[in-house]
């Protein structure tokens, strides 16, 4: 059996919002990758952003939250 971890998931209103956040993650250096939109999540375009509980919140002062639609804590 697999072990649930908690995930922090933000979600976005379009597929092309979520590929130039993973763009922009991945040149500032942020922790977490694109995945498919959880099932439990009924929101956005089908893709998210996922990263640790701990990550978020280091990062979360520096993120523009303009440019993501909302944020889901999660268990996967």
């Amino acid at each position: 059996m697999r072990i649930k971890r908690s995930y922090i998931v933000l979600s976005f209103r379009t597929t092309l919002e979520a590929m130039e956040w993973e763009k922009q993650c991945h040149i500032r250096q942020v922790p977490g990758r694109l995945i498919p939109l959880p099932r439990e999540i009924s929101a956005g375009c089908g893709l998210a952003w996922r990263m640790l509980p701990e990550d978020w919140q280091s990062w979360q002062a520096e993120l523009d939250e303009t440019r993501f639609d909302k944020v889901t804590p999660v268990e996967q």
